[in-house]
């Protein structure tokens, strides 16, 4: 039949666009949702005017759902995209309605995040196997991003934004809606050569109706990226080879650098570097990464937290050659029992301190792709240089890692993660090798009801310490109106995966969770909440020596429960009450702030509880906040928190925010009372799409560290990067001293060949 739009066609003087757009054919006689592409010989002008006639080819993706508010009604604006292609290009045209020209764009930088703005995403599952896709957005303003996404995109770290590539795309705004234009190469994707079918989605923001929208309908229990609810692509004619895949991102940097603590180094210290990347397409789906001499000295630093635990903070990778293809590598084990984190690659411990140390790193090899449609294969090789003086020999980092899907959604997978050092220090005793090898079963079934993991991770080392493995069974059952989950796990004494992210070991975990869903029939001020209760029992082993508990003795007990709630205006709070039990296996100072020596004693126990309430404003207003207070007792004392953060927003060039944690803790003598507190402002300016500004200030009084980073980008064609980066860092306490550390200023050029 003839599509027809719903909403009134406003395009003041685009008649040719409504001729196109009104001829689209909408199939309704399918089960699922489908769209053809079909070739053209038209040349496209890619400029966010939808005026060509290759769009009314295929049939369209239309009659868009709603997700939010509600997910059983048809969307109040109506979104339409078109697909064409030629020898190079995927071209994609999209028309967005809305009520009026007023969008909410918070800044022009690209990779912005989807919530809180007008924008609209496509997804490519080009592999048609539910688990792997590639997305591509933009907003009214012509902003751009791109993600991949894995593993069937069922958890929100599914989802990676790090993917950069060429790609081209335009906005424009007109009288009731805006509309974009796409041309995405084909060498920018992989597939298989040959393939017919693809799978596909799309999902749009629209703040003006405070809106969620999505092609295929998507139920509010299920993540929105979920690939298990995509449409098919299908394609004219079997799909050809790109053309050859080889770029080449050579770079040059040159910076200054000087250390005021260590009156040995003298001056400033000058340096300049060469080195670059490489890509290479080995087939339509196998793609080679090179890097030589590779240098980070662009990448934002770490935003701090405040650490009130026994164990080490994780904080994410941000080097760009890890972040690519990291779901096949990263994936791989639980978010405390990771085998391979790549953040321990380039960084070592120092032999005389102890302390964390960079550690140069000389080359780097990724192999990485599909080698057909179920099956995929990553590879990676990286090359450290020898420090003597720091007695560190030179590591050579190898991952091979393999899934095989299985079934509709799940799939079977395999890790060996090796560290050996070379060289003549090779045969230094614990610096010689530490290997994993795992095994994991990754299940989802088709509608989500169940998912899981199994695993087994074993270690390989001189040590002659016991149970050096990991293992682990993760389930949940998911319906409408509630959630089951399982998980126990397993960490030997002995799983000492010195290339992997675990901070504790010698334990076994047991934790049952369940979640009940609301939704209201009124959603004037609600729109759904949740009732959520997990408990966590964590034994001692007793393998690695420590006398104080006995084998398989309690060391900590956890009962969270949390009613969480999604407001009709797009807000968000939850009220939290924690109960816990902790044995206490080693000395323990839980503010890190105070005089050596003063710790709780190991063998001691507490028991505390804390009451908690969240509350994060809307989004899509200029001003917005975050704040959470804590309230209840701290070990053998109380604790009085508050954190959270402010942003304003001035559209669209930027955002100033400021972070903040503040923790009053009262412990019982010899303990002094202490505040601990961490503060972050943030000032993001976006003069243009490629010209940006940042500015980020941390102290943390647990370092006693004031460290400001200023970054200014020039993106002066596609993904190609004039950086100028200025680090500073003070030994600073409010009460008594304030001194310059280090500062360091670098400018680095990278250009896409």
């Amino acid at each position: 039949m003839i599509f027809a739009l719903h909403l009134p066609i406003l395009l003041l003087g685009q008649e040719l666009e409504t001729e196109i757009f009104s001829s689209l054919t909408y199939s309704e006689g399918t089960s699922e949702h489908e769209m053809c592409i079909k070739k053209t010989n038209e040349v496209l002008t890619i400029d966010g005017i939808i005026e060509e006639h290759a769009w009314s080819m295929g049939t369209p993706a239309d009659h868009f759902w709603q997700y939010f508010p509600t997910d059983t009604s048809q969307a109040r604006n109506q979104t339409v995209i078109a697909l064409t292609y030629d020898e190079e290009f995927i071209y994609v045209a999209i028309k967005c309605y809305a009520l009026s020209d007023q969008y909410i764009i918070p800044s022009l930088r690209r990779d912005y995040n989807f919530s809180g703005s007008d924008n609209i995403s496509i997804l490519f599952d080009t592999y048609n196997d539910d688990n792997n896709a590639f997305l591509f957005g933009i907003n009214p303003y012509g902003v751009r991003r791109e993600a991949l996404i894995s593993n069937g995109g069922r958890q929100r770290t599914d989802f990676s934004e790090s993917w950069d590539n060429k790609w081209f795309g335009e906005a424009k705004i007109f009288d009731g809606y805006w509309s974009a234009e796409f041309a995405i190469p084909f060498r920018t994707l992989r597939y298989n050569e040959g393939s017919k079918v693809w799978r596909f989605n799309s999902y749009r923001y629209d703040t003006q109706v405070n809106e969620i929208s999505t092609w295929t309908q998507i139920r509010q229990n299920q993540i929105i990226m979920d690939l298990g609810h995509m449409g098919k692509l299908n394609w004219d004619q079997p799909l050809k080879k790109p053309g050859t895949n080889l770029s080449f991102i050579p770079y040059v940097t040159s910076g200054a650098y000087r250390n005021f603590e260590d009156p040995t180094e003298g001056k400033t210290a000058w340096s300049s570097g060469i080195g670059g990347d490489a890509k290479i397409g080995i087939t339509s789906g196998l793609n080679l990464d090179l890097t030589i001499n590779p240098d980070f000295s662009q990448v934002e630093v770490d935003q701090q937290v405040t650490n009130l635990d026994r164990f080490e903070v994780f904080l994410p990778e941000k080097r760009q050659f890890f972040l690519e293809n990291a779901d096949l590598f990263g994936s791989f084990g639980g978010s405390r029992t990771n085998p391979f984190f790549s953040r321990r690659i380039g960084v070592s411990i120092d032999t005389a301190t102890g302390q964390n140390i960079q550690n140069k790193i000389v080359y780097g090899a990724r192999l990485s792709g599909k080698l057909n449609d179920n099956f995929r294969l990553g590879l990676l090789n990286m090359q450290t240089a020898k420090q003597d003086e720091n007695g560190l020999p030179a590591f050579n980092y190898t991952v091979a890692a393999l899934q095989q899907n299985v079934f509709s959604r799940s799939n079977i997978s395999m890790i060996l993660v090796n560290k050996e050092a070379v060289g003549k220090s090779s045969n230094i005793e614990g610096n010689r090798y530490n290997r994993v090898l795992g095994l994991e079963y990754r299940l989802a079934t088709p509608n989500n009801r169940w998912t899981g993991k199994f695993y087994h991770h074993q270690l390989f080392s001189p040590s002659d310490a016991r149970h050096k493995f990991n293992q682990s069974v993760h389930l949940e059952y998911l319906q409408p109106t509630y959630r089951l989950e399982w998980a126990h796990l397993f960490v030997g004494a002995g799983y000492d995966a010195e290339v992997g992210f675990v901070p504790r070991k010698d334990y076994f975990l047991i934790s049952p969770e369940f979640q009940l869903f609301f939704y209201p029939k009124k959603k004037r001020i609600i729109n759904r909440h949740s009732l959520n209760v997990d408990f966590r029992n964590i034994y001692k082993v007793g393998e690695d020596g420590n006398p104080l508990l006995p084998r398989f003795g309690l060391s900590d007990q956890q009962l969270e429960t949390m009613w969480e709630i999604d407001f009709a205006d797009n807000s968000q709070g939850n009220v939290m009450f924690t109960y816990d039990y902790i044995f206490l296996l080693q000395d323990f100072d839980p503010t890190r702030i105070q005089e050596e020596g003063i710790l709780l004693p190991a063998g001691s126990d507490y028991k505390f509880a804390n009451l908690s309430f969240t509350y994060q404003s809307d989004q899509r207003k200029k001003f917005s906040f975050e704040t959470t207070p804590t309230l209840g007792s701290f070990y053998n004392g109380s604790r009085i928190g508050l954190e959270g953060s402010l942003t304003y927003r001035y559209q669209p060039l930027g955002f100033i925010s400021i972070d903040y944690a503040l923790n009053r803790l009262k412990l019982a003598s010899p303990f002094q009372a202490s505040t601990v507190w961490l503060i972050g402002p943030r000032i993001d300016f976006t003069f243009t799409k490629s010209l940006f500004l940042t500015t980020f200030i941390q102290y943390n009084n647990q370092f006693e560290n004031l460290n400001i980073n200023t970054r200014f980008q020039w993106r002066f064609r596609p993904v190609s990067d004039f950086f100028l980066v200025y680090t500073d860092n003070y030994l600073f306490d409010p009460f008594s001293q304030f001194s310059v550390r280090n500062r360091g200023l670098v400018a680095k050029i990278t250009y896409w060949l």
